[in-house]
């Protein structure tokens, strides 16, 4: 691996994957269009792309139902990418075996070398996506506008997703252990100090990346053509940690879960800690809560929320992020269409896009390609 971050796609292949038996892009261009009818297989494409980083992709599916239907259990994505130093070539896979006979976990190859685990995928590449189902993130249940936060922090802070599985980790391991009519306390005990670290560390960077984005926010707000958010954080770690000192909230949080362990296990979970915080958005030209928005309302905002996020990741990162926006014209008219395009552009970024007409993407200027997906196929629309 060159060392570089890793900044576009020039080369992608699929084998077996979702409905490709085999499938090969090559493209020099900054935007990257997808068109094609529903079902085509477009989703599928950044599906791929978003597997090239830790996680289980945009669609959060399990390694089986990635590969192709009536082919064997197994699937390949590779990419050949720009960086500062070149191409680099990355990619992932699943065979549907491994050594236990338990299905396997899938494997992560880099310039040719087979790395230890996926967090070697960790800060080689920065992605930011945005599906259909994040259409309703603001009226949704506070889970979800949590997940949103902490990808647009591991997009700064590769490390952050790694914390944050180890509070989960620790977190079912306590909750299991307070099942137990006798629990070791000593156990417990070191279950919460590792918790509280985690935990502590998880709100110290959901607060600057958040800051980060604000600042984005308002950098850009007479100059977007997509509103501008609002936002805060509201939980309780993240407003002991912006008030003290991170060893010392260590302490109080360690103690809220020593003193709180007779009620998470009647509750049969963990009632307070960093899983519980919710990031509030306001449509700022409007002053009313997101949630309360029209359709189209939360989908321009929610544009201008992940551009204002890329710009962030540019500047704390120092390379632009790959930005994967599937369905995003919807909603939106000719107008607002030719300003995402335009946006796109200025920001430097490689953006892959999906939409169900080709004429969606019309104003997609000489740095832009659009490709025409139909049946597990992929050509550039002008050779139709």
């Amino acid at each position: 691996m060159t060392g570089s971050p890793l900044r576009a796609i020039r080369r992608l292949t699929l084998t077996g994957f979702r409905n490709y038996a085999a499938l090969r892009i090559e493209t020099s261009a900054q935007l990257v269009a997808l068109a094609g009818a529903n079902g085509a297989g477009k989703t599928n494409i950044l599906e791929a792309i978003s597997l090239l980083v830790p996680g289980r992709g945009l669609r959060g599916a399990g390694f089986e139902e990635l590969a192709r239907q009536g082919a064997a259990p197994s699937w390949a994505i590779a990419a050949g990418v720009e960086t500062e130093s070149g191409l680099a070539a990355i990619g992932t896979g699943w065979s549907g075996q491994s050594e236990a006979g338990d299905g396997g976990g899938r494997i992560v190859v880099m310039d040719g070398v087979v790395q230890k685990s996926l967090t070697a995928l960790a800060g080689a590449m920065r992605l930011i996506w945005l599906t259909p189902a994040q259409d309703r993130l603001f009226a949704g249940p506070a889970s979800e506008r949590r997940r949103f936060l902490d990808r647009l922090v591991a997009a700064c802070d590769p490390e952050h997703a790694a914390r944050a599985s180890v509070f989960e980790r620790l977190m079912r391991e306590r909750n299991l252990l307070l099942e137990e009519k006798q629990p070791d306390t000593a156990w417990l005990g070191s279950l919460e100090a590792q918790m509280a670290e985690a935990a502590v560390a998880i709100a110290a960077a959901r607060l600057v990346g958040l800051e980060a984005l604000k600042a984005h926010i308002t950098e850009a707000r007479s100059e977007s053509s997509f509103p501008w958010a609002e936002l805060a954080l509201q939980g309780e770690l993240e407003a002991l940690v912006a008030q003290k000192p991170a060893v010392q909230v260590e302490d109080e949080y360690r103690r809220i879960l020593s003193d709180s362990r007779g009620l998470d296990r009647a509750a049969g979970r963990t009632l307070r800690g960093p899983h519980r915080s919710d990031l509030e958005v306001q449509h700022g030209p409007k002053a009313m809560p997101a949630g309360q928005c029209s359709t189209g309302e939360q989908k321009a905002l929610l544009i201008g929320l992940v551009l204002a996020q890329a710009r962030a990741v540019r500047a704390v990162a120092g390379v632009p992020p790959i930005l994967l926006l599937d369905e995003v014209a919807a909603h939106l008219d000719r107008l607002r269409r030719r300003s995402l395009l335009e946006a796109l552009a200025a920001l430097g970024s490689q953006s892959w896009m999906t939409g169900t007409d080709a004429q969606l993407f019309e104003a997609i200027g000489e740095t832009g390609v659009v490709f025409h997906v139909e049946d597990g196929e992929v050509r550039e629309a002008m050779d139709e």
